[in-house]
């Protein structure tokens, strides 16, 4: 097969074109622009929240959030030992501590059994990820945060449409982050958003991300500030990609269900909690023998197969870096983790594909 199968591409056409041209056109490529706005007010109607502030990365959201809600030197904050390192980063840049949390095998999203044993005095908050569009166990996440009066941020960043227990996730905890990167569900280049329901909270951030500036006609600036606004023409992009994300979250549901039909018993998926519903950014599998992930990726491309390791656990890089007995089940998920084609551009027979070919080599 010489077509590429492609892992997480975005979906992009007319319609971004359209979009895009009018910004070019009105000369709004900065963060001027009705773009913008609209983007944001179309998102919070979207998710159901009062209000939406668009910023630069799901990194910038995460930034912003914390310092929102106060976080600062020497306060710790629980984080999953496996996600993107962009959970923990802005931590340490308000010079924080992200205190780690081994996963639960199943669901692979932070073990909330074992929260508690890492809660101290110096604990502030929590922040749990929704890995690969998996929601996490948000009840007992925020009965514990309301046990110990923390703040609870979810990084959303990857679960732009799904669900737990009938609410979007990211509208659960105190402040939720979504990013719109490249290869997110929808996508403006970059960018990303902070959504909630504290419209004081949103406001303020609103205010920070654009350099702190008072509403005067001279220059005044009454905060230190961050420059983290979207672009108008980023925006515009986003708009395009709003109109999709139905037939883009259908999709991606399409091929999870493919690919557990035709790998049952060959391989293990992530599993839901009940009354939770995955968006599926990404169909991820667990591959539970003696076998070389590298190797593995090596032989799919070869036959225009896309595919991507799970993330490696945040103790082992040296920044962060504990002893690796201390996170039994993220090693596991990450030695014998693989990320499949996820990407709506892809086909249902390109994905029938893929799992023919996955039977042909694990047997």
């Amino acid at each position: 097969m010489s077509k590429l199968i492609y892992l997480d591409a975005p979906v992009l056409g007319e319609l971004e074109k359209k979009y895009l041209c009018e910004a070019i056109d009105t000369g709004y490529v900065s963060s001027v622009g009705r773009f913008v706005e609209d983007f944001e007010k179309r998102f919070s109607d979207y998710l159901g929240v009062k209000k939406s502030v668009s910023v630069q990365s799901g990194t910038a959201a995460l930034h912003i959030s914390l310092y929102e809600l106060g976080i600062k030197e020497g306060d710790e904050v629980i984080v999953p030992a496996l996600t993107f390192v962009a959970t923990a980063n802005p931590v340490v840049y308000l010079k924080g501590k992200p205190v780690f949390v081994d996963i639960d095998p199943d669901t692979w999203n932070i073990d909330v059994n074992r929260i508690e044993e890492k809660i101290t005095e110096k604990t502030k908050a929590i922040i749990p990820v929704h890995l690969y569009g998996n929601p996490a166990d948000m009840n007992r996440i925020n009965n514990i945060a309301k046990k110990y009066n923390l703040y609870v941020i979810e990084d959303a960043t990857e679960s732009l449409g799904a669900k737990y227990r009938g609410r979007y996730t990211g509208t659960i905890g105190d402040l939720g982050c979504f990013s719109f990167n490249g290869n997110k569900l929808i996508t403006t280049g970059g960018g990303g958003m902070v959504v909630g329901n504290s419209e004081d909270r949103l406001d303020h951030i609103k205010y920070l991300v654009n350099q702190a500036r008072d509403n005067r006609p001279e220059y005044y600036h009454s905060e230190i500030g961050f420059n983290y606004r979207m672009t108008n023409i980023e925006a515009a992009l986003g708009i395009a990609q709003m109109e999709r994300i139905d037939n883009l979250l259908e999709k991606k549901k399409i091929f999870n269900q493919i690919y557990r039909e035709e790998l049952k018993g060959l391989v293990r998926f992530q599993k839901e909690y009940d009354n939770a519903e995955s968006s599926w950014w990404l169909t991820a599998v667990y591959i539970d023998r003696d076998i070389d992930i590298p190797e593995l990726q090596k032989e799919l491309s070869k036959r225009g197969i896309q595919t991507r390791r799970i993330f490696t656990p945040l103790v082992e890089f040296p920044m962060y870096r504990e002893s690796r007995d201390k996170y039994p089940v993220s090693y596991r998920i990450f030695s014998n983790g693989l990320c499949l084609p996820s990407s709506p551009l892809n086909s249902e027979d390109d994905i029938f594909y893929v799992t023919k070919t996955l039977k042909e080599i694990l047997g």
